[in-house]
C-alpha cells in the first residue's frame, strides 16, 4: 500500500500537468482494509483517511484501458492474475522485489532486486531523481515499511538485507527526527499482531496466499499468535474445515510466528487437510526440503486431523516455503502419488531487469499485496468467487476480485473529475496533508 501511495505521489510531484492523474490503487476490496491492521495503524498515525484512499473494486482499470487512457505500474508483484489478462498490455512499468516469473517487454521498465521491502526499491527510486520531493510524511510511511517489513533489520529473520539498512539510515540521515527503528517496529509490529475480536476465519484471511496444481488448491496463511492458541480456540477443526470448504481448497497451511521474550522470531507450522493421503504428503514434502530445510519437529496436536511442528528455521519465512509447495503441486498426481523422478526441493530464480523509456501520462500505481484451478501464471491466489467474503488482502495479487461488488465504481470520467479537482486545489495550496 505504502509503496502504491508513495509511487503515485511521486509522479505526480514531477509531472504536474492538470489532465494527468496518478492514482494509487490498494489492490483489495475495501472490505478487506480492516484486516491491515498495521496499513490502518500506519496511515492513521500519518492522517491520511481511509475515505482518501481508492480500491480495487471502486475503480475499473479495464474500461480505462479501453478508452486508452491507462498505463499501469505494479509495485510488489510483477505477474496480473488471469482476470487482468486484458491489462497486460497497459504495464509500463514493475517494481518487484521477488524473483521474476516472466518476462516483459521492451516497453516496460523493469526494476527487480531481493531486497526485503519493496518499499526499499521505490525509496532509492524517488531518491535517485533528480527532483527533489521526497516530504517528511512520505519519508515516514516508507522508513516504516521498511522497518515492519525487515523484522526491526534483525538478521536472525532472515529479511533484510544490506539496501534496505542503506535506504532507511538515508531516510533517517534526512528527516532526523523519525522514531527511532525499535519504536516504530513494536507499534506496527503490535498493530499487526493485534487479532483481538477477530474469528478464526478472519485471522486465517488477514494474510493469506494459495497456489494451484492440478486439481489441487493449497492455501497457506500467516497467522500472528503461537500454534498452540490457535489450535485451542473453541471449535478449530470445524473452522478450518469450514474454512477450506468455503473457499475451495484442498489443504491449508497455518503458520504461525511469534516472538520469545528477547523479541526474536519463533515459527510454528501445522498442516490441515480433509483429505488424508494429500495431507501426509504436503507433511512428507515439508519435512524433506532440503532447499530450504525447514528444521521441522512434531509438536503435539489437540486435533488428530491437524499435523503440527515447532520450526527450527526461523528465517524460512512463507516466501520460501512457498516455492516448496509449488514444487510439490508439480509433481502431485490428482491420483494420490508424486510423479516418478519428481523432487521437493525450491530452486532459486534468476532476476533479469530490463528498461524502457516509454512512460505514457495516465498511470495507476497498482498496490498489491487469488487463483481459480487454471495454470494461469499469475494465479498464485485463491478467492472463491462463490463465497460471500472478499478474496485474500495481504501482500498478494488479488485474483477472482468481486469487481461487481462493494461501492459503485468510479467510471473514466468520474475519476478524471475527481483527481482534476485534487490537482487544481493542489495548485492554489499545495501542503503534505493535500497528497
Amino acid at each position: 500500500m505504502v509503496s502504491a501511495l508513495a509511487l503515485a505521489y511521486f509522479f505526480a510531484k514531477l509531472s504536474p500537468e492538470l489532465r494527468v492523474a496518478f492514482v494509487p490503487v490498494l489492490n483489495i476490496p475495501r472490505s478487506e482494509f480492516p484486516l491491515r491492521t498495521e496499513s490502518t495503524f500506519l496511515l492513521k498515525e500519518h492522517r491520511i483517511p481511509e475515505s482518501s484512499l481508492v480500491f480495487r473494486d471502486e475503480i475499473d482499470l479495464l474500461a480505462l484501458h479501453q478508452a486508452g487512457l491507462l498505463s499501469l505500474t505494479l509495485v510488489d508483484h510483477h505477474v496480473l492474475p488471469s482476470k487482468d489478462t486484458a491489462l497486460e498490455e497497459a504495464v509500463v512499468e514493475v517494481i518487484d522485489h521477488r524473483p521474476l516469473e516472466r518476462e516483459r517487454g521492451p516497453r516496460c521498465s523493469v526494476t527487480s532486486e531481493l531486497v526485503g521491502s519493496c518499499a526499499t526499491l521505490v525509496t532509492e527510486k524517488i531518491l535517485q531523481s533528480s527532483v527533489q520531493v521526497l516530504d517528511r510524511p512520505t519519508a515516514a510511511l516508507l522508513h516504516g515499511t521498511i522497518v515492519l517489513d525487515c523484522v526491526n533489520m534483525a538478521p536472525e529473520a532472515g529479511k533484510v538485507t544490506p539496501k534496505d539498512v542503506h535506504f532507511a539510515s538515508l531516510l533517517e540521515s534526512k528527516f532526523p527526527d523519525l522514531p527511532p527503528r525499535s519504536v516504530i517496529f513494536e507499534a506496527l509490529q503490535s498493530a499487526k499482531f493485534d487479532v483481538s475480536g477477530l474469528t478464526t476465519d478472519q485471522m486465517l484471511r488477514k494474510d493469506l496466499k494459495a497456489v494451484s496444481g492440478k486439481e489441487v488448491v493449497i492455501a497457506l496463511s500467516s497467522v500472528y499468535v503461537t500454534l498452540e492458541t490457535f489450535l485451542h480456540r473453541p471449535g478449530a477443526e470445524h473452522d478450518l474445515s469450514t474454512f477450506c470448504q468455503r473457499r475451495g481448497y484442498d489443504a491449508l497451511v497455518v503458520m504461525t510466528i511469534s516472538f520469545n521474550k528477547r523479541n526474536e522470531p519463533f515459527r510454528q507450522l501445522a498442516v490441515y487437510s480433509h483429505h488424508g493421503t494429500l495431507q501426509a504428503a504436503v507433511c512428507q514434502s515439508l519435512e524433506n526440503s532440503s532447499n530450504p530445510s525447514l528444521g521441522l519437529s512434531p509438536l503435539e496436536s489437540p486435533h488428530p486431523a491437524i499435523h503440527a511442528y515447532n520450526q527450527g528455521n526461523t528465517t524460512a519465512s512463507r516466501k520460501k516455503i512457498l516455492p516448496i509447495v509449488k514444487d510439490f503441486l508439480r509433481g502431485w498426481d490428482p491420483r494420490g502419488t508424486m510423479q516418478p523422478g519428481r523432487k521437493t526441493r525450491a530452486e532459486p530464480v534468476e532476476s533479469s531487469p530490463g528498461s524502457s523509456d516509454s512512460c505514457p501520462p495516465e498511470r495507476g500505481a497498482a498496490g498489491r499485496k487469488d487463483p481459480p484451478k487454471s495454470q494461469h501464471l499469475g494465479d498464485d491466489l485463491f478467492g472463491d468467487e462463490d463465497t460471500h467474503l472478499p478474496p485474500t488482502p495481504m501482500n498478494s495479487l488479488v485474483d477472482e476480485c468481486p469487481l461487481d461488488r462493494g461501492l459503485p465504481k468510479l467510471s473514466a470520467e468520474a475519476v478524471f473529475e475527481k483527481f482534476n479537482r485534487i490537482a487544481m486545489a493542489r495548485s492554489s495550496e499545495d501542503t503534505p496533508e493535500k497528497k
